[in-house]
């Protein structure tokens, strides 16, 4: 059983900065380190759109080029939790935010931002930003 929840989502206006946070607990075969922990959004039942990822094992991490620069992820090992810092956020970036875990061979360029490999998704935290 693997659970992921979010938090820190709100309403802000354009230029403004959030803090997401996604709290990753499990059992049985599911392995905190042997994960790929990936944020995804989502707009109005739209697809889903990979904005970061990171290896809990290496650090190494993951973005698109649209959130480069202003999104930045992070974990805390001893509390299970990884973060999206967004700044400078703008109307485009508006919607819903979800964590999602998948095995650590997809924690590569190729694969990170592809909703399908991941195993295990929060219900996600909603993100509005206003002009």
């Amino acid at each position: 059983q693997v659970r992921l929840v979010e938090s820190g989502g709100d309403s802000v206006q354009t230029g403004g900065s959030l803090k997401l946070s996604c709290q990753i607990s499990g059992s049985g075969l599911f392995s905190y380190f042997g994960s790929c922990i990936g944020w995804f959004r989502r707009f109005r039942g739209m697809g889903y759109e990979g904005v970061a990822a990171i290896s809990p094992t290496d650090g190494s991490t993951w973005y698109p080029d649209s959130v480069k620069g202003r999104f930045t992820i992070s974990a805390d090992h001893a509390a299970n939790t990884v973060y999206l810092q967004l700044n400078g956020l703008k109307p485009e970036d508006t919607g819903t935010y979800i964590c999602a875990a998948a095995h650590s061979a997809y924690c590569r360029e190729d694969y990170y931002a592809t909703f399908g490999v991941y195993n295990y998704e929060g219900q996600g935290t909603q993100v509005t930003v206003t002009s």
